[in-house]
């Protein structure tokens, strides 16, 4: 393939600049039938920042018995710190309650996430709690953060259909949302777990945000390509100016807990997208299909990113 292309033509009206939260470290290997070795975990993470993504979100301090793909959360970061240096601990983890956050204030790291659930069944499956009553379990982990000096990212799962309800309404989405906001959130992830977005329900939630006084400089956007629609809802994002997206390498992941929830957006196919729309993002395409291919190879299976198949060669 040429590396020029694609051919670069921009639009009007999109932002200059986006960037590319990447979660495939966590949220892509958390959904492996496998569990990955801690050193090529760590080598994983090198090779993403290596590429050039800003930031690479390493783990979660979950309880092993939910999440046993993950267990050697502080392992893997102790390494990492102990390789990379002040620079490891920059990288962001997901904390779901204040255990998870005291093994990772520990080791001295500065960026938390926390996980929050936009309808009743997906609070219960996922949290045990219901929609209101999960707050309890965020409260006093994030309030801990913020006295520590931490950052803290809100994610907030179903903000467009759930499995078990349906049609999610979006005044419910923008009130959990906003509670995580009020809560300290410095930015809000809302995501598309299982991949029913459509374009319009897009630009009606960022709106939505908008009249409530949260504009989309507090907002990322998370999406699964269930159904094909993951680029064309980044596009409409892009349309209501949310310039911070979540996508895992090689289009690794999914949800544990939603089985309907195929993998994420895939971090290439993403940069081929931004870059044929003049969109900077600083990322080395060539360098993360390699890493996605490397991966493929390490799990034993071919990577479901179109651009790494198209680009990575017959054995990806």
């Amino acid at each position: 393939m040429s590396r020029d292309l694609p051919m670069v033509i921009g639009e009007p009206g999109l932002p200059e600049r986006v960037t590319i939260y990447e979660v495939g470290p966590r949220d892509g290997l958390q959904n492996e039938k496998a569990v990955v070795p801690t050193e090529v975990k760590a080598t994983f993470v090198r090779r993403l920042l290596a590429a050039g993504l800003p930031i690479v979100e390493a783990t979660s301090f979950v309880h092993p018995r939910w999440v046993p793909q993950l267990a050697d959360a502080a392992d893997l970061m102790r390494g990492l710190v102990a390789d990379l240096g002040d620079a490891a601990r920059e990288l962001p983890v997901l904390v779901p309650n204040e255990r998870g956050l005291e093994r990772s204030a520990e080791l001295g790291l500065r960026h938390v996430a926390v996980f929050a659930s936009a309808t009743e069944a997906f609070a219960a499956k996922n949290l045990n709690r219901t929609l209101l009553t999960q707050f309890e379990m965020f409260t006093p982990t994030m309030a801990k953060a913020i006295d520590l000096g931490m950052t803290v990212r809100g994610y907030v799962s179903m903000c467009f259909g759930d499995p078990w309800e349906g049609p999610v309404p979006v005044d419910q989405v923008v009130a959990v949302g906003t509670r995580l906001l009020d809560l300290g959130a410095d930015q809000l992830s809302l995501g598309d777990t299982i991949g029913v977005a459509t374009a319009g329900h897009v630009r009606e939630l960022i709106g939505a945000f908008g009249d409530a006084g949260v504009g989309p400089e507090r907002l990322a956007l998370h999406f699964h390509d269930t159904y094909g629609q993951a680029l064309t809802n980044v596009h409409a994002g892009l349309q209501g100016g949310v310039t911070t997206y979540d996508a895992s390498a090689g289009g690794l992941g999914g949800c544990p807990y939603a089985k309907s929830a195929t993998g994420n957006l895939a971090t290439e196919d993403l940069v081929w997208f931004l870059t044929g729309l003049g969109i900077e993002h600083g990322v080395d395409l060539e360098a993360v299909v390699e890493t996605s291919g490397w991966m493929a190879d390490q799990l034993g299976r071919p990577s479901p990113s179109a651009v790494v198949r198209a680009l990575g060669g017959d054995s990806r």
